[in-house]
Protein backbone atom coordinates (compact mmCIF):
# COMPACT_ATOMS: atom_id res chain seq x y z
CA UNK A 1 0.00 0.00 0.00
CA UNK A 2 1.34 3.46 -0.93
CA UNK A 3 0.16 6.35 1.20
CA UNK A 4 -0.18 9.90 -0.06
CA UNK A 5 0.12 13.18 1.79
CA UNK A 6 -0.03 16.86 1.04
CA UNK A 7 2.94 19.07 0.31
CA UNK A 8 3.06 22.58 1.77
CA UNK A 9 4.44 25.64 0.09
CA UNK A 10 7.93 25.22 1.54
CA UNK A 11 8.36 21.92 -0.25
CA UNK A 12 8.26 19.77 2.91
CA UNK A 13 5.90 16.79 3.13
CA UNK A 14 3.47 16.71 6.09
CA UNK A 15 2.55 13.60 8.04
CA UNK A 16 4.09 11.29 10.55
CA UNK A 17 6.79 10.32 8.06
CA UNK A 18 7.44 13.95 7.05
CA UNK A 19 10.68 15.45 5.90
CA UNK A 20 11.30 18.88 7.40
CA UNK A 21 12.92 21.84 5.77
CA UNK A 22 16.30 20.97 7.31
CA UNK A 23 16.38 17.69 5.42
CA UNK A 24 16.31 15.54 8.57
CA UNK A 25 14.00 12.53 8.77
CA UNK A 26 11.70 12.29 11.78
CA UNK A 27 10.91 9.21 13.83
CA UNK A 28 12.73 7.09 16.33
CA UNK A 29 15.06 5.79 13.62
CA UNK A 30 15.79 9.23 12.20
CA UNK A 31 19.17 10.29 10.89
CA UNK A 32 20.43 13.75 10.26
CA UNK A 33 23.62 15.57 9.44
CA UNK A 34 26.32 15.02 6.90
CA UNK A 35 28.49 11.93 6.94
CA UNK A 36 31.30 13.95 5.42
CA UNK A 37 31.80 11.33 2.73
CA UNK A 38 32.49 13.83 -0.05
CA UNK A 39 35.21 15.72 1.84
CA UNK A 40 38.14 13.93 0.13
CA UNK A 41 36.61 14.53 -3.29
CA UNK A 42 36.02 18.21 -2.55
CA UNK A 43 39.67 18.55 -1.55
CA UNK A 44 40.78 16.66 -4.65
CA UNK A 45 38.69 18.87 -6.95
CA UNK A 46 40.35 21.95 -5.48
CA UNK A 47 43.80 20.38 -5.96
CA UNK A 48 42.90 19.35 -9.50
CA UNK A 49 41.80 22.87 -10.34
CA UNK A 50 45.17 24.19 -9.21
CA UNK A 51 46.95 21.62 -11.37
CA UNK A 52 44.88 22.70 -14.36
CA UNK A 53 45.19 26.43 -13.72
CA UNK A 54 48.97 26.21 -13.41
CA UNK A 55 49.70 23.83 -16.27
CA UNK A 56 53.05 24.87 -17.78
CA UNK A 57 51.81 24.77 -21.38
CA UNK A 58 48.97 27.29 -20.96
CA UNK A 59 49.68 30.21 -23.28
CA UNK A 60 46.27 31.73 -23.98
CA UNK A 61 42.91 32.17 -22.32
CA UNK A 62 41.56 29.58 -24.77
CA UNK A 63 44.12 27.10 -23.40
CA UNK A 64 42.95 27.82 -19.85
CA UNK A 65 39.28 27.41 -20.69
CA UNK A 66 40.03 24.18 -22.50
CA UNK A 67 41.77 23.02 -19.35
CA UNK A 68 38.66 23.61 -17.30
CA UNK A 69 36.62 21.65 -19.81
CA UNK A 70 39.23 18.89 -19.56
CA UNK A 71 38.87 19.05 -15.76
CA UNK A 72 35.13 18.38 -16.06
CA UNK A 73 35.92 15.21 -17.98
CA UNK A 74 38.45 14.15 -15.35
CA UNK A 75 35.87 14.66 -12.57
CA UNK A 76 33.36 12.65 -14.55
CA UNK A 77 35.88 9.87 -15.14
CA UNK A 78 36.86 9.80 -11.46
CA UNK A 79 33.26 9.36 -10.33
CA UNK A 80 32.70 6.70 -12.95
CA UNK A 81 35.86 4.85 -11.95
CA UNK A 82 34.81 4.80 -8.30
CA UNK A 83 31.09 4.15 -8.57
CA UNK A 84 30.40 2.31 -11.85
CA UNK A 85 33.13 -0.31 -11.77
CA UNK A 86 32.12 -3.32 -9.69
CA UNK A 87 34.51 -6.13 -8.81
CA UNK A 88 31.66 -8.40 -7.68
CA UNK A 89 29.23 -7.80 -10.57
CA UNK A 90 31.44 -6.47 -13.38
CA UNK A 91 30.18 -4.62 -16.42
CA UNK A 92 32.00 -2.90 -19.24
CA UNK A 93 32.29 0.84 -18.65
CA UNK A 94 33.03 3.48 -21.31
CA UNK A 95 35.32 5.95 -19.47
CA UNK A 96 36.74 7.78 -22.50
CA UNK A 97 34.54 9.53 -25.03
CA UNK A 98 33.76 12.94 -26.49
CA UNK A 99 32.94 14.37 -23.04
CA UNK A 100 35.82 12.72 -21.19
CA UNK A 101 39.01 12.82 -23.24
CA UNK A 102 42.31 11.44 -21.98
CA UNK A 103 45.55 9.80 -23.04
CA UNK A 104 45.40 11.09 -26.64
CA UNK A 105 42.18 9.14 -27.04
CA UNK A 106 41.54 7.85 -30.54
CA UNK A 107 38.52 9.55 -32.19
CA UNK A 108 37.92 6.34 -34.15
CA UNK A 109 37.69 4.09 -31.08
CA UNK A 110 35.09 3.09 -28.55
CA UNK A 111 36.85 2.13 -25.32
CA UNK A 112 35.40 -0.33 -22.79
CA UNK A 113 36.99 -1.26 -19.46
CA UNK A 114 36.20 -3.78 -16.72
CA UNK A 115 38.07 -4.27 -13.46
CA UNK A 116 39.38 -7.76 -12.67
CA UNK A 117 40.17 -9.70 -9.51
CA UNK A 118 43.13 -12.08 -9.58
CA UNK A 119 42.24 -15.77 -9.70
CA UNK A 120 38.61 -15.14 -10.66
CA UNK A 121 37.12 -16.58 -13.86
CA UNK A 122 35.18 -14.38 -16.27
CA UNK A 123 33.09 -15.03 -19.36
CA UNK A 124 33.02 -12.40 -22.11
CA UNK A 125 30.23 -12.66 -24.66
CA UNK A 126 29.53 -10.53 -27.67
CA UNK A 127 28.25 -10.11 -31.15
CA UNK A 128 30.71 -8.77 -33.69
CA UNK A 129 29.79 -5.57 -35.48
CA UNK A 130 31.40 -4.44 -38.71
CA UNK A 131 34.09 -2.20 -37.21
CA UNK A 132 37.61 -2.40 -38.60
CA UNK A 133 39.16 -3.84 -35.44
CA UNK A 134 38.05 -5.37 -32.14
CA UNK A 135 40.89 -5.94 -29.69
CA UNK A 136 41.28 -7.06 -26.09
CA UNK A 137 44.04 -6.28 -23.62
CA UNK A 138 44.64 -7.22 -19.98
CA UNK A 139 46.61 -4.65 -18.03
CA UNK A 140 48.53 -5.08 -14.80
CA UNK A 141 48.84 -2.10 -12.47
CA UNK A 142 47.85 1.38 -13.52
CA UNK A 143 49.32 4.30 -15.41
CA UNK A 144 50.90 6.90 -13.16
CA UNK A 145 53.07 9.98 -13.43
CA UNK A 146 56.11 7.73 -12.92
CA UNK A 147 55.37 4.59 -14.91
CA UNK A 148 53.10 2.93 -17.44
CA UNK A 149 50.86 -0.05 -16.79
CA UNK A 150 52.06 -3.49 -17.91
CA UNK A 151 50.35 -5.37 -20.72
CA UNK A 152 49.82 -8.98 -19.63
CA UNK A 153 47.86 -10.21 -22.64
CA UNK A 154 46.67 -8.76 -25.93
CA UNK A 155 44.78 -10.21 -28.88
CA UNK A 156 42.17 -9.28 -31.44
CA UNK A 157 39.07 -10.96 -32.85
CA UNK A 158 41.16 -13.10 -35.20
CA UNK A 159 41.92 -15.34 -32.21
CA UNK A 160 38.22 -15.80 -31.41
CA UNK A 161 35.78 -18.32 -32.82
CA UNK A 162 33.09 -16.09 -34.33
CA UNK A 163 29.85 -17.77 -35.41
CA UNK A 164 28.03 -17.00 -38.64
CA UNK A 165 25.71 -14.61 -36.78
CA UNK A 166 28.71 -12.73 -35.35
CA UNK A 167 28.38 -14.14 -31.83
CA UNK A 168 31.40 -15.22 -29.78
CA UNK A 169 32.44 -15.95 -26.23
CA UNK A 170 35.58 -16.74 -24.29
CA UNK A 171 36.55 -17.46 -20.69
CA UNK A 172 39.47 -15.86 -18.92
CA UNK A 173 40.85 -16.47 -15.44
CA UNK A 174 42.60 -13.36 -14.19
CA UNK A 175 46.29 -14.09 -13.83
CA UNK A 176 48.50 -12.67 -11.08
CA UNK A 177 48.73 -8.91 -11.40
CA UNK A 178 45.73 -8.58 -13.73
CA UNK A 179 43.76 -5.42 -12.94
CA UNK A 180 41.82 -4.31 -16.02
CA UNK A 181 40.38 -5.76 -19.22
CA UNK A 182 40.36 -3.12 -21.96
CA UNK A 183 38.39 -3.50 -25.17
CA UNK A 184 38.87 -1.22 -28.18
CA UNK A 185 36.44 -1.22 -31.07
CA UNK A 186 37.93 0.87 -33.88
CA UNK A 187 36.21 2.27 -36.96
CA UNK A 188 37.84 3.04 -40.29
CA UNK A 189 34.64 4.10 -42.07
CA UNK A 190 32.48 6.10 -39.70
CA UNK A 191 29.52 6.09 -42.07
CA UNK A 192 29.07 2.38 -42.74
CA UNK A 193 30.72 0.36 -39.96
CA UNK A 194 28.54 -0.60 -37.00
CA UNK A 195 29.14 -1.36 -33.34
CA UNK A 196 28.86 -4.79 -31.83
CA UNK A 197 27.68 -5.78 -28.35
CA UNK A 198 29.72 -7.02 -25.42
CA UNK A 199 29.13 -8.27 -21.86
CA UNK A 200 31.30 -9.63 -19.06
CA UNK A 201 30.33 -11.69 -16.03
CA UNK A 202 32.03 -13.40 -13.12
CA UNK A 203 31.27 -17.09 -13.13
CA UNK A 204 31.08 -17.20 -9.32
CA UNK A 205 28.77 -14.21 -8.76
CA UNK A 206 26.43 -14.20 -11.75
CA UNK A 207 22.81 -14.55 -10.55
CA UNK A 208 23.50 -13.08 -7.12
CA UNK A 209 22.27 -9.75 -5.85
CA UNK A 210 24.73 -6.99 -5.13
CA UNK A 211 25.78 -6.53 -1.54
CA UNK A 212 23.90 -3.79 0.35
CA UNK A 213 25.50 -0.38 0.53
CA UNK A 214 27.33 0.51 3.71
CA UNK A 215 28.81 3.76 4.91
CA UNK A 216 32.27 2.19 4.77
CA UNK A 217 31.83 1.16 1.13
CA UNK A 218 30.61 4.60 0.12
CA UNK A 219 33.46 6.26 1.99
CA UNK A 220 35.95 4.10 0.11
CA UNK A 221 34.29 4.96 -3.21
CA UNK A 222 34.60 8.69 -2.60
CA UNK A 223 38.22 8.16 -1.55
CA UNK A 224 38.89 6.26 -4.78
CA UNK A 225 37.28 9.06 -6.80
CA UNK A 226 39.48 11.63 -5.07
CA UNK A 227 42.70 9.73 -5.71
CA UNK A 228 41.70 8.93 -9.28
CA UNK A 229 41.00 12.58 -10.09
CA UNK A 230 44.36 14.05 -9.12
CA UNK A 231 46.24 10.94 -10.17
CA UNK A 232 44.83 10.94 -13.70
CA UNK A 233 45.71 14.60 -14.26
CA UNK A 234 49.27 14.11 -13.02
CA UNK A 235 49.59 10.95 -15.13
CA UNK A 236 48.53 12.53 -18.41
CA UNK A 237 50.68 15.59 -17.76
CA UNK A 238 53.70 13.28 -17.52
CA UNK A 239 52.79 10.54 -20.02
CA UNK A 240 53.56 12.34 -23.32
CA UNK A 241 57.02 13.19 -21.99
CA UNK A 242 57.75 9.45 -22.05
CA UNK A 243 56.92 9.22 -25.76
CA UNK A 244 55.79 12.08 -28.06
CA UNK A 245 57.78 14.89 -26.53
CA UNK A 246 61.02 12.92 -26.40
CA UNK A 247 61.15 13.32 -30.17
CA UNK A 248 62.42 16.47 -31.95
CA UNK A 249 59.61 18.86 -32.77
CA UNK A 250 57.97 18.57 -36.22
CA UNK A 251 59.20 15.02 -36.76
CA UNK A 252 57.50 11.63 -36.73
CA UNK A 253 58.99 8.29 -35.76
CA UNK A 254 59.44 5.22 -37.93
CA UNK A 255 56.37 2.95 -37.48
CA UNK A 256 56.86 0.59 -34.57
CA UNK A 257 54.79 -1.74 -32.45
CA UNK A 258 52.82 0.50 -30.11
CA UNK A 259 54.23 0.69 -26.57
CA UNK A 260 52.02 -1.14 -24.11
CA UNK A 261 51.52 -4.31 -26.09
CA UNK A 262 48.36 -3.51 -28.06
CA UNK A 263 47.90 -6.45 -30.40
CA UNK A 264 48.85 -5.92 -34.07
CA UNK A 265 49.02 -2.11 -33.83
CA UNK A 266 51.92 -0.10 -35.18
CA UNK A 267 52.16 3.62 -34.61
CA UNK A 268 54.23 6.66 -35.51
CA UNK A 269 54.37 9.52 -33.03
CA UNK A 270 55.61 13.07 -32.72
CA UNK A 271 54.52 16.60 -31.91
CA UNK A 272 54.12 19.77 -33.90
CA UNK A 273 54.83 23.45 -33.35
CA UNK A 274 53.47 25.73 -36.05
CA UNK A 275 52.95 29.44 -36.50
CA UNK A 276 49.57 30.59 -37.80
CA UNK A 277 51.05 31.06 -41.28
CA UNK A 278 52.79 27.65 -41.36
CA UNK A 279 51.63 24.16 -42.28
CA UNK A 280 52.98 20.68 -41.67
CA UNK A 281 52.78 18.27 -44.59
CA UNK A 282 52.64 14.61 -43.51
CA UNK A 283 53.04 12.17 -46.40
CA UNK A 284 52.50 8.44 -45.83
CA UNK A 285 51.79 5.50 -48.15
CA UNK A 286 48.25 4.20 -48.10
CA UNK A 287 48.46 0.77 -46.46
CA UNK A 288 46.21 -2.04 -47.68
CA UNK A 289 47.77 -4.67 -45.41
CA UNK A 290 45.67 -3.59 -42.43
CA UNK A 291 42.01 -3.02 -41.68
CA UNK A 292 42.61 0.43 -40.21
CA UNK A 293 44.97 3.34 -40.85
CA UNK A 294 44.58 6.83 -39.44
CA UNK A 295 46.17 10.08 -38.28
CA UNK A 296 45.13 12.44 -35.50
CA UNK A 297 46.38 15.55 -33.77
CA UNK A 298 45.68 16.56 -30.19
CA UNK A 299 46.18 19.21 -27.56
CA UNK A 300 48.87 19.73 -24.95
CA UNK A 301 46.39 18.34 -22.44
CA UNK A 302 47.31 15.05 -24.19
CA UNK A 303 43.76 14.58 -25.34
CA UNK A 304 41.94 14.57 -28.64
CA UNK A 305 40.66 17.92 -29.85
CA UNK A 306 37.13 18.48 -31.13
CA UNK A 307 36.71 15.70 -33.68
CA UNK A 308 32.96 16.21 -34.01
CA UNK A 309 32.73 19.75 -35.38
CA UNK A 310 36.27 20.02 -36.72
CA UNK A 311 38.39 17.68 -38.85
CA UNK A 312 41.17 16.89 -36.39
CA UNK A 313 41.56 13.24 -37.44
CA UNK A 314 41.25 11.25 -40.63
CA UNK A 315 41.10 7.53 -41.34
CA UNK A 316 42.14 5.80 -44.53
CA UNK A 317 38.47 5.63 -45.54
CA UNK A 318 37.94 9.36 -44.90
CA UNK A 319 41.14 10.54 -46.59
CA UNK A 320 41.89 10.92 -50.29
CA UNK A 321 44.96 9.17 -51.71
CA UNK A 322 46.86 10.69 -54.61
CA UNK A 323 47.39 8.77 -57.85
CA UNK A 324 50.81 7.73 -56.59
CA UNK A 325 49.19 5.92 -53.64
CA UNK A 326 50.33 8.45 -51.06
CA UNK A 327 48.17 10.10 -48.42
CA UNK A 328 49.15 13.74 -47.99
CA UNK A 329 47.80 15.40 -44.87
CA UNK A 330 48.10 19.14 -44.24
CA UNK A 331 48.11 20.26 -40.59
CA UNK A 332 47.41 23.98 -40.21
CA UNK A 333 45.27 26.55 -38.46
CA UNK A 334 43.70 28.01 -41.57
CA UNK A 335 42.47 26.19 -44.71
CA UNK A 336 45.45 25.41 -46.96
CA UNK A 337 43.69 25.23 -50.32
CA UNK A 338 43.79 27.76 -53.18
CA UNK A 339 42.39 31.08 -52.06
CA UNK A 340 42.13 29.82 -48.47
CA UNK A 341 39.66 27.06 -49.34
CA UNK A 342 39.49 23.81 -47.33
CA UNK A 343 40.92 20.58 -48.73
CA UNK A 344 39.90 16.98 -48.16
CA UNK A 345 43.00 15.96 -46.17
CA UNK A 346 43.21 19.06 -43.96
CA UNK A 347 43.69 18.57 -40.20
CA UNK A 348 42.59 21.63 -38.23
CA UNK A 349 44.77 22.73 -35.33
CA UNK A 350 41.80 24.63 -33.81
CA UNK A 351 43.90 27.35 -32.22
CA UNK A 352 46.61 25.03 -30.88
CA UNK A 353 50.08 26.12 -31.88
CA UNK A 354 51.55 22.94 -30.40
CA UNK A 355 50.28 19.43 -29.87
CA UNK A 356 50.88 15.70 -30.34
CA UNK A 357 50.56 13.85 -33.65
CA UNK A 358 49.91 10.12 -33.97
CA UNK A 359 49.47 7.72 -36.88
CA UNK A 360 48.04 4.24 -36.27
CA UNK A 361 47.80 0.99 -38.26
CA UNK A 362 45.73 -1.89 -36.85
CA UNK A 363 45.14 -5.56 -37.68
CA UNK A 364 48.26 -5.59 -39.77
CA UNK A 365 49.08 -8.73 -41.73
CA UNK A 366 52.77 -7.82 -41.79
CA UNK A 367 55.28 -5.72 -39.89
CA UNK A 368 55.87 -2.18 -41.13
CA UNK A 369 59.24 -0.74 -42.04
CA UNK A 370 60.62 2.77 -42.54
CA UNK A 371 59.33 2.83 -46.12
CA UNK A 372 55.76 2.49 -44.76
CA UNK A 373 56.13 5.45 -42.46
CA UNK A 374 55.51 9.17 -42.79
CA UNK A 375 57.73 11.98 -43.97
CA UNK A 376 57.30 15.50 -42.65
CA UNK A 377 57.84 18.96 -44.12
CA UNK A 378 56.98 22.35 -42.62
CA UNK A 379 56.25 25.00 -45.22
CA UNK A 380 54.56 28.40 -45.50
CA UNK A 381 50.80 28.04 -45.57
CA UNK A 382 50.44 30.16 -48.69
CA UNK A 383 52.76 27.79 -50.61
CA UNK A 384 50.82 24.61 -49.86
CA UNK A 385 48.41 24.83 -52.79
CA UNK A 386 51.23 25.27 -55.32
CA UNK A 387 53.73 22.81 -53.84
CA UNK A 388 51.62 19.89 -52.64
CA UNK A 389 50.41 17.57 -55.43
CA UNK A 390 47.06 15.88 -55.39
CA UNK A 391 45.21 18.26 -53.08
CA UNK A 392 41.45 17.87 -53.41
CA UNK A 393 39.79 21.21 -52.87
CA UNK A 394 36.36 21.52 -51.27
CA UNK A 395 33.78 24.27 -51.26
CA UNK A 396 32.63 25.64 -47.92
CA UNK A 397 29.35 23.76 -48.38
CA UNK A 398 31.14 20.49 -49.12
CA UNK A 399 33.34 20.89 -46.06
CA UNK A 400 30.30 21.70 -43.91
CA UNK A 401 28.68 18.46 -45.08
CA UNK A 402 31.83 16.59 -44.07
CA UNK A 403 31.52 18.05 -40.58
CA UNK A 404 27.82 17.21 -40.45
CA UNK A 405 28.65 13.60 -41.35
CA UNK A 406 31.20 13.48 -38.51
CA UNK A 407 28.63 14.77 -36.03
CA UNK A 408 26.07 12.20 -37.11
CA UNK A 409 28.59 9.38 -36.96
CA UNK A 410 29.75 10.28 -33.47
CA UNK A 411 26.13 10.51 -32.30
CA UNK A 412 25.47 7.00 -33.64
CA UNK A 413 28.61 5.41 -32.35
CA UNK A 414 29.74 7.03 -29.13
CA UNK A 415 28.47 6.54 -25.59
CA UNK A 416 28.07 9.62 -23.43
Amino acid sequence: MVSTSSTNGSGSTNGSGSTGGSGSTGGSGSTSGSLGLTAPLQTAIAEAEELIANAPFIRTEADRLEGYDYLAGRIRMAMQTAFDYDLEQPVFINPTHQFSRQGLDNPDAVYLHAYLREGVSYVVRGRRGTSADLSFQVMGGTYSADAAATSLMAFDERELVVAADGSFSFEYTAEPGAKTLIVREVFDDWDTETRGTLTIERTDTIGRARKPLTEDVLRKKYDVAARSLTGSIQTWFAFPRFFQYKEPVNTLTVPASTPGGLSSQFSSIGHYELAEDEAMLVTVPRCDDCTYQAIQIGSDWYASTDYETHQTSLTRAQAVASEDGLLRFVISERPPGPGGAPVANWLETTGHRTGPVMLRWQQLSRALGPEDGPTVEVLPLDEVAARVPGLVGLTEAEYAERIAARQRAVARRMIS
